[in-house]
């Protein structure tokens, strides 16, 4: 009996998440049913969360693409993380530790929009430094 690596299949899966089954099994050495089974249990133990895709901004018209790096008071942080999961320009948003409190990958139209977004980030209370960076190039 062969053995599905759960890692090899999240691999491919994160890659493409339309990778069809048989194909899939074919790559793995094993039946496509083995591979429904397995990503059927993954789903069931919350590893696989969704199915979603990659999209590449600047062909929606999304030319500017930052990474944003914010820090607040201690006792603004959980409702400026509330404020900002509502914001339409912010695609992900992630709590870190390290340099930033909050990290957040936004999209924009021109860099005009970025630095108006930055203003006001800044007027939200409670709200200490804001760090933007533009991505130049996704390598991986």
């Amino acid at each position: 009996m062969v053995r599905i690596s759960n890692h090899k299949l999240l691999k491919i899966l994160m890659k493409n998440s339309r990778t069809p089954f048989l194909k899939i099994a074919r790559m793995l050495g094993v039946s496509e049913t083995a591979v429904r089974k397995r990503v059927k249990k993954l789903q069931e133990a919350g590893v696989i969360r969704r199915f979603t895709i990659e999209v590449d901004p600047k062909k929606v018209g999304f030319e500017v693409i930052a990474l944003i790096g914010m820090d607040t008071k201690p006792e603004h942080y959980l409702s400026t993380l509330g404020k900002l999961k509502g914001m339409e320009e912010i695609v992900s948003l992630y709590s870190s530790s390290g340099d930033h409190m909050i990290l957040m990958e936004c999209w924009f139209k021109n860099s005009g929009e970025l630095a108006e977004f930055c203003k006001r980030l800044e007027a939200m209370e409670g709200v200490t430094r804001i760090c933007p960076a533009i991505i130049l190039e996704k390598i991986k």
